[in-house]
């Protein structure tokens, strides 16, 4: 049964929002210091209290109030006064805090691997020569069962690739060198950029973000997005990823009474910005066809036209506070939102969107057949939780007291391309080889990797052992590398790779018996890849999708 959410008033109308027509989607306009912020919170609260798991990026931190109940101040009680509202229950919304950088929240990470070549494109700013080699990165990797978990392994593919370019020439076309290069400089500045900490496991588990408390209320997930926001590609691809997650996992459910999760993509002009026209079709694709997974997305952004015609005619409830038109762009601009709505007799919808108030709007929501109603202005109705920030002791104890508490703040650094491609795969193989030629008494001590992670396999990994815990091979800065001997090959990514895959990717070497070990994991290696390789399905915006 659809429920009505309140979320402005006038003197003649009540707006409500139904919820069985929330997964139409909307956006929310209007220039910066006009009550984007409070409107948005009063939809998520909204949202929260009927049950529904809300996702939210704070990009000025004014949303952690959300986390605390509020409390009738001077100018909110003028606002119920001209409402005629009662003063309602202040209570706060059940909140987990989230942070990329794991500062101000729970840390959230995605693996390379399933961000995918197209978004990973995206976010390095790529052209298509470029984004090519990169396609050809993944599609190698996957093919071959290589987990590509974080930059250290794309990094190390990369390197394989270009250093082997001729080998896969055949089959997967040519490989520049110049590309990977360009592709490796990107990687780094995002890497400073806070890159390195967003790839990983564990990785994000969306089912953590869609819950409710006790009460049946949903939780409102907010994204600390204040540094985060300082990197625009990386801020927007990564919330393009969840929208893809979202997308691409979630159960087709149809026409519902209520939302599975509401979405607000804040600023959402970065989203579009200089987005290539492939990337622009396929978030038109999402947006369109993620309403019957029973999931809404709102764009927030400061005039509607940031979002492109092919997206906005998909958004159904609008908000469009007021725009400022002090040169005649601006004045276009504010005419071009006008005619967005459908016209109020009663109304210049023009003049009114230059004359709107603080917390003041022009509505239009869908009515109870998905028709949108006629536009009309009116006053946001205050959320029952607290406007503004909380303090960092308070933020603290939300998280210390969340579900998910502990659950992401321990890096995990499992087996991946990067041990593979530099020799933890074939090390048994190799030192086992070495044994069979020595003289008893005569056992040589493995060469130990240089300090960059380039050269013979890590000592540590020779001697056979049950396979324990993964962990990266310990490389340390302060001492000097063992050279490994010129006319041995020294287990670098080439030879590494070859020895474990044989001819798979055309190196010959030489011609003898496979011994018991070397023959075991070889087949070993060849099952994974072949499997992995034939689960390994990308969605549309290139995620896998879970087998």
């Amino acid at each position: 049964m659809s429920k009505p959410l309140l979320i402005a008033k006038n003197t003649e109308f009540d707006l409500n929002l139904l919820s069985d027509w929330a997964n139409r989607h909307g956006c929310i306009t209007g220039a910066t210091g006009t009550g984007k912020t409070v409107t948005l919170q009063t939809l998520a609260q909204a949202f929260s209290a009927i049950g529904v798991p809300v996702f939210m990026a704070d990009v000025k931190g004014d949303l952690s109030g959300m986390a605390k109940a509020g409390s009738a101040t001077g100018k909110i009680q003028q606002r119920l006064q001209a409402l005629q509202l009662d003063e309602p229950k202040w209570q706060a919304c059940p909140v987990t805090f989230w942070d990329v950088f794991g500062k101000q929240g729970h840390p959230v990470r995605a693996t390379v691997s399933d961000l995918g070549p197209l978004l990973l494109g995206r976010m390095l700013n790529l052209n298509d020569t470029q984004e090519g080699v990169l396609q050809l990165a993944f599609k190698i990797a996957d093919d071959h069962g290589l987990l590509l978990l974080d930059t250290k392994d794309l990094r190390a593919m990369l390197q394989y690739l270009a250093e082997n370019a001729s080998e896969f020439q055949t089959e997967y076309g040519n490989i520049s060198a110049a590309s990977v290069g360009a592709i490796q400089r990107s990687l780094l500045t995002i890497s400073e950029q806070g890159g390195e900490q967003f790839f990983g496991e564990p990785m994000l588990n969306l089912d953590d973000m869609m819950q409710t408390d006790g009460d049946g209320r949903g939780f409102v997930n907010i994204l600390a997005a204040d540094q985060l926001l300082q990197s625009p590609r990386l801020y927007s691809t990564f919330l393009l990823w969840m929208l893809s997650e979202l997308y691409e996992h979630l159960p087709e459910v149809g026409d519902v009474d209520q939302p599975k999760m509401v979405f607000f993509f804040d600023e959402a002009h970065l989203l579009f910005d200089e987005a290539p026209k492939v990337l622009l079709q396929k978030i038109e694709q999402v947006v369109r066809l993620i309403r019957s997974k029973g999931v809404g997305v709102y764009f927030v952004t400061q005039n509607p036209l940031d979002i492109p015609d092919t997206v906005l005619g998909q958004l159904g409830n609008r908000v469009q506070h007021a725009l400022r038109a002090y040169t005649p762009r601006d004045q276009k601009a504010v005419q071009a939102a006008a005619e967005t709505f459908r016209p109020n007799p009663k109304l210049d919808t023009a003049a009114v969107i230059a004359e709107l108030g603080v917390g003041e709007a022009l509505i239009s929501f869908l009515d109870d057949k998905g028709r949108p109603n006629i536009v009309q202005r009116a006053l946001i109705v205050p959320p029952s939780s607290q406007i503004g920030a909380i303090t960092a002791d308070e933020r603290q104890q939300v998280m210390q007291t969340s579900i998910v508490a502990g659950v992401y703040e321990k890096h995990i650094d499992r087996e991946s391309a990067y041990e593979k491609l530099t020799g933890r795969v074939a090390a048994r193989a190799a030192t086992a080889d070495k044994e069979e030629n020595l003289q008893p008494g005569s056992r040589e001590e493995p060469a130990v990797a240089d300090a960059n992670g380039w050269g013979n396999a890590p000592s540590a990994l020779s001697a056979p052992a049950a396979p324990a815990a993964p962990s990266r091979p310990v490389f340390n800065s302060g001492r000097a590398a063992q050279p490994a001997p010129a006319q041995e090959s020294g287990g670098g990514v080439g030879d590494t790779l070859k020895s474990v895959f044989g001819n798979l990717l055309g190196g010959g070497g030489l011609r003898r018996k496979d011994n018991v070990v070397e023959t075991m994991i070889k087949s070993t290696v060849r099952t994974m890849g072949s499997q992995v390789g034939r689960e390994i399905i990308r969605g549309v915006l290139g995620s896998i999708l879970k087998k």
